[in-house]
């Protein structure tokens, strides 16, 4: 399994959390906010929520503003992850600059994001399955069309590979002081 490697530190300033994570999809209502979710209650369960940033964005903006998908939501809420808060917006420029990973979930998304990137920091685009333990997929695949095991399906992809990528996140923080 290939793992990110990222350096953490290049610009960060002190007001900033130390490690911030986008996860990427195209319209930003299923994939990508379930994913930002799921992170961000590990990471909160980690009591690393001062020092990790969790974001979402989608390469397109059709659904700026909007909240996720209302199947998203319920599968999610069975599973304990609260994802009401959430709100669609696009993929930005300064995105590239602040995160220190964009975790895109399949090849569009790769593929659009990977164009947007200065290439000083393509270094940060990588599929959320590289950080998967247990599941094998090279995708996150797209539920929108889909029924109820789609949206179950990506539940068990992220779910794995966000445990994965806090393992990851927790190693690549700087330690704190004290």
């Amino acid at each position: 399994m290939r793992k990110a490697t990222v350096h953490v530190g290049e610009g960060v300033a002190a007001d900033r959390p130390a490690f911030t994570v986008v996860f990427v999809c195209m319209g930003n209502i299923c994939r990508s906010p379930t994913a930002h979710g799921v992170f961000r209650d590990q990471v909160a369960r980690a009591g690393l929520a001062q020092r990790v940033r969790v974001d979402s964005a989608g390469t397109h903006g059709w659904h700026e503003g909007a909240p996720p998908d209302a199947r998203s939501q319920q599968h999610a809420a069975r599973r304990g992850y609260d994802l009401s808060d959430l709100r669609s917006r696009p993929l930005r420029d300064d995105d590239f600059l602040q995160a220190d990973l964009l975790l895109v979930m399949d090849d569009d998304n790769e593929a659009v994001a990977r164009s947007r990137c200065p290439d000083r920091h393509l270094h940060k685009v990588h599929r959320l399955t590289e950080f998967c333990l247990r599941q094998r997929s090279p995708i996150v695949p797209d539920p929108y069309a889909g029924g109820p095991t789609g949206f179950e399906r990506v539940l068990d992809l992220i779910e794995d590979a966000c445990e994965g990528l806090l393992a990851h996140v927790v190693q690549q923080l700087p330690p704190t002081a004290g």
